[in-house]
């Protein structure tokens, strides 16, 4: 680790002004030589606290609210005042308080935004201030920015338009790459670009915070985007910039367009893929299936469903099987049932899913077969469904996938929880507890005939922070397939019912650290093979990598002239 944190930290800043910094605040942790020389006497209670001491008093205030929300609203206020206190008390209590800083409850706190605002953080950067981007991105307190999550509010989760309200996504993301992946919050920057909103619901709130107007699009968002790139790349030549929550209409092209020419990567698309292809992998390893054998229908022909299809061919073909036999057993089904060649209005990332319906055997229709329809002429060993249809996965549906395979695969990814395709306890209770299965959003442990049934949640959270952590540590220039595969490989070979027949699909959230640890290094690794990172050794990457990581400690500071 680090060994910069047990050298005194030098600071100019002292007084109100040092208190008012959520990065270097330790409130009444601050020792006694400590306030004398920062001019902290009389500001502070007398008592000289620990962390610990603090940590307790907190989780116990933490305790006493009565909603998810006003559990949400209590760490984010505590994360505006003392950085150090909130990263520490999330890393202590990470499965309990992880669902209340991200999904799911910070999708209502996205929906909530313009009434629980209370402090700034972050940047905010309008349309109309095209011309300003530069000056505004300046203007951010954070001199050495190295992650930054970037969102327009426009495709929230599953809620939709929120505008400004997105924010709260960006936040969230970024504090689990702190308490995930290490980096430290120094590094980390969250914004949204206002194009403003459809949403009639914000237009006509009078206390919206975001522009007030339809949404920009076609030439004059394209030129917008295209500003802030240059903008952020010049100001941090080296930071990784992650696109989050951008609609299916702009994610894809503009993953594209920057990709090859920016540090960049879209969670939604390459993030779920590369979790979903691992949380297969790791599931076929379980049942011990050949994954080459299995035949896989995807319910949700989004740009999260069709970017998953399109890594999980790369699985397939880096595990030997031809691209064309990989692309023949997967199956994407949307609203109007299965992609096919010949469905009207694809789009380009549609096209290259795309079944060829006069090769369907038992099908001899002119409509393409819908769910239920493809379940039972293909025979899947997967079903994972990224549709944001609540129910989608019914009875008829699970027990049709359970009737030709004794331990199917169910994925019910869609977030939050009242967009799940169904629930862990319906697929156990309707497979008599042989399928695997895992979800998008958090759900308690399933107890069937007496036993204890662990529900992994599928989160790209156990992705993005080791990706994140990998680009900090090795100077990656790019994100590739390649890293994105290698973070597939590790997260699948690390987990405990394909290594040991029991316990849960994915390694469990106190372990997410050091899973992000050997995450990064595989993905450093890759970088530094395709030649987008500087050549370093293993040894010399891990070394890396374990310097990197910030801890949740209090440092001793002394002070110098300003």
């Amino acid at each position: 680790m680090n060994s910069s944190k047990t050298k005194p930290l030098y600071l100019s800043h002292a007084g109100p002004k040092l208190l008012d910094m959520p990065l270097l605040n330790k409130s009444s942790a601050f020792s006694e030589k400590e306030r004398i020389a920062f001019n902290l006497e009389g500001l502070l209670p007398p008592q000289y606290e620990s962390i610990e001491q603090q940590l307790e008093r907190v989780y116990q205030q933490y305790k006493q609210c009565h909603s998810d929300i006003e559990r949400h609203i209590f760490l984010r206020d505590i994360q505006d005042n003392n950085e150090t206190l909130f990263f520490r008390l999330i890393a202590d209590h990470i499965e309990e308080m992880m669902p209340i800083i991200y999904t799911p409850t910070v999708g209502e706190a996205c929906e909530r935004f313009s009434d629980i605002y209370r402090s700034a953080r972050g940047l905010f950067i309008a349309h109309h201030q095209k011309d300003r981007i530069d000056t505004i991105i300046r203007n951010a307190t954070k001199r050495n920015v190295k992650v930054i999550v970037v969102t327009d509010g426009e495709r929230i989760l599953g809620l939709g338009d929120q505008g400004v309200g997105g924010m709260g996504i960006p936040i969230g993301k970024l504090s689990l790459y702190t308490v995930c992946g290490g980096i430290s919050p120094a590094y980390t920057l969250p914004i949204v670009l206002d194009v403003g909103t459809n949403n009639p619901a914000l237009l006509n709130d009078p206390m919206y915070m975001g522009c007030r107007h339809p949404r920009i699009t076609g030439q004059q968002y394209n030129d917008f985007l295209d500003a802030f790139m240059r903008a952020v790349s010049a100001r941090w030549p080296d930071a990784l910039i992650q696109f989050e929550d951008f609609a299916q209409a702009n994610a894809t092209p503009l993953l594209q367009r920057y990709r090859d020419r920016y540090c960049c990567f879209n969670d939604d698309i390459q993030g779920t893929a590369a979790v979903a292809a691992a949380t297969m992998l790791a599931a076929c390893k379980a049942k011990h299936a050949d994954i080459t054998q299995q035949k896989t229908v995807i319910a949700g022909g989004g740009s999260a469903g069709c970017g998953i299809a399109q890594q999980w061919v790369k699985c397939l073909v880096a595990t030997g099987m031809s691209e064309s036999d990989a692309r023949a057993s997967i199956y994407v089904v949307d609203k109007q049932g299965l992609i096919t060649r010949d469905t009207p209005g694809l789009t380009d990332f549609q096209q290259r899913v795309a079944q060829d319906l006069s090769l369907l055997p038992g099908w001899e229709h002119a409509h393409a077969p819908g769910l239920l329809d493809i379940i039972e002429l293909i025979k899947p060993g997967i079903l994972l469904g990224v549709s944001g249809c609540a129910g989608l996965f019914d009875r008829a549906v699970i027990t049709a996938m359970h009737a030709h395979c004794q331990r199917p695969v169910i994925l019910p990814l869609s977030n939050p929880v009242r967009c799940a395709e169904t629930t862990p306890e319906q697929v156990l209770q309707y497979t008599n507890g042989e399928a695997i299965v895992a979800t998008g959003s958090p759900f308690n442990d399933v107890v069937l005939n007496g036993k204890a049934i662990a529900v992994s949640q599928c989160n790209n959270s156990y992705i993005f922070p080791g990706i994140g952590l990998a680009v900090v540590s090795c100077g990656a220039a790019r994100i590739t397939d390649g890293m994105l595969m290698a973070a597939s490989f590790a997260l699948a070979d690390a987990s405990p019912l394909a290594n040991c027949g029991e316990g849960p699909l994915l390694p469990v959230l106190g372990e997410i650290k050091a899973l992000s640890e050997q995450i990064a290094l595989a993905v450093a690794k890759v970088a530094v093979a395709e030649g987008v990172a500087p050549m370093r050794s293993e040894n010399e990457l891990l070394a890396c990598i374990q310097a990197a990581q910030w801890q949740a400690e209090y440092r001793e500071y002394e002070r110098i002239a300003s």
